[in-house]
């Protein structure tokens, strides 16, 4: 029996005809791959530029009406970007869900593979050998950073996070790791009092700027980075290793 990242079972529907992508890095991947299949994808799948492809709304609230209306035989999505209800209704109404949940690179490589062996019944993308052989080996920690994501409140990457993970194997540790929540809210003094060398600031979900953001961590050094090769698990991973430690190397140079 297959399983999703989720333990759910996988119908054996065959090679999906029509499908409905509700995850940024999901929608990318099947796009570069075989855009043909993609009938659906959110508001927020960016990438690949020019994507036309019918929009079913966000992440957390998509349309399900729009989504039933593409008649869809497969819908990919995400433990932590979409909600469960929305899947269960999705299955309940006859469609096959496919649900990935990767916490560090390895795991989303991996999710990804599977993604394309058992639901898109594709060949693996060579980006997925590419990317494991980029982030193979973690670099040494040499630097703790705390990493907002969102302001008014401030919240921050926490405990047992896809980003946590990438940053770590970059050689930067994270000093809300042990945090009991993977996005806790905090403050600017916790977030100081937690001494970091480093604040990233990605430009995602909260579009933190050079004029938004560094201004309220008291001159310590800042890296700007895109949120989508901090965040997401697809091909972007292949671009991400060389660019992110770029943007960290030049806020601690």
């Amino acid at each position: 029996m297959t399983i999703d990242d989720l333990g759910e079972p996988f119908p054996a529907i065959g090679r999906p005809r029509r499908v409905v992508s509700l995850v940024p890095s999901t929608t990318e991947a099947v796009a570069l791959a075989a855009p043909e299949l993609l009938v659906g994808v959110t508001d927020y799948c960016t990438h690949p530029p020019g994507l036309d492809v019918e929009r079913i709304g966000g992440s957390k609230y998509p349309k399900l009406d729009r989504i039933l209306a593409l008649r869809p035989d497969l819908v990919l999505a995400n433990a932590e970007e979409n909600r469960l209800a929305d899947a269960e209704a999705l299955r309940a109404a006859g469609i096959a869900v496919w649900t990935s949940f990767p916490r560090t690179v390895p795991e989303a490589l991996s999710s990804a593979a599977r993604v394309f062996e058992h639901a898109l019944r594709l060949p693996v993308p060579a980006w997925v050998d590419e990317a494991a052989a980029l982030w193979r080996e973690p670099l040494p920690v040499r630097a703790r950073a705390v990493v907002p994501i969102w302001r008014r409140p401030w919240m921050v990457l926490g405990a047992g996070t896809f980003a946590g993970d990438v940053l770590r194997r970059l050689g930067v540790a994270n000093v809300f790791a042990d945090a009991g929540d993977p996005y806790p809210k905090t403050s600017v003094e916790d977030m100081l009092e937690h001494a970091p060398d480093l604040v990233v600031l990605p430009d995602e979900p909260y579009a933190f700027t050079a004029t938004d953001g560094p201004e309220a961590f008291g001159g310590l050094p800042c890296a700007l980075v895109p949120g989508r090769h901090l965040t997401w698990h697809g091909p972007s991973l292949t671009e991400a290793h060389t660019l992110l430690r770029r943007r960290l190397d030049d806020a601690l140079a």
